[in-house]
């Protein structure tokens, strides 16, 4: 049963690879600022479920502090845009 449990983590660690390529992809050929914005906010959340599945492969409890403190950087920076977005100043 184990065995299974550690080919399902590397396949879903595998199909957030992808996807997070495909995200980034979104964010260098996005239509416009918001459309981009969006996509990096999901690269953050997709390079913390990566992290997180890396935690899980290898029990190594570090790579769950790294998840933690992105998590913490993608909102600063998603809050950070989104207000200069709306007023076009940053502070």
């Amino acid at each position: 049963m184990e065995r299974v449990l550690e080919l399902v983590f590397a396949v879903a660690l595998l199909v957030h690879i992808l996807l997070l390529g495909i995200a980034v992809w979104r964010v260098l050929r996005g239509e416009n600022a918001v459309d981009r914005l969006l996509s990096v906010e999901l690269v953050s959340v997709l390079a913390l479920c990566a992290m997180l599945l890396v935690t899980l492969i290898t029990g190594q409890t570090i790579y769950l502090d790294v998840a933690l403190a992105l998590a913490a950087l993608g909102l600063i920076g998603t809050l950070a845009l989104a207000k200069y977005l709306a007023d076009q100043r940053m502070f």
